[in-house]
């Protein structure tokens, strides 16, 4: 990840390594907004309804921006 880039631009480049996953499971994520650390998401398509969105939140997305973004405490899903 490049050290000059903007936490907004790490975040996307993250769910960007993400999507694939999600789209083979009909889902997408979109990110909304980032404030405070706390990143912003909606679930769309499958993922939106799937009764293990919170654990791919949670588990899969979180974790990852965690690991890679510094900056970023916390995913929250938006609707």
């Amino acid at each position: 990840m490049a050290a000059n880039a903007t936490m907004e631009e790490q975040v996307q480049e993250v769910l960007d390594k993400l999507r694939p996953f999600l789209l083979r499971d009909g889902g997408d994520v979109e990110l909304v907004d980032i404030e405070d650390g706390v990143v912003k998401v909606r679930l769309m398509g499958a993922c939106g309804s799937c009764p293990s969105s919170t654990i791919t939140l949670k588990a899969g997305i979180e974790r990852a921006l965690l690991e890679e973004v510094p900056g970023v405490t916390e995913l929250e899903q938006v609707f």
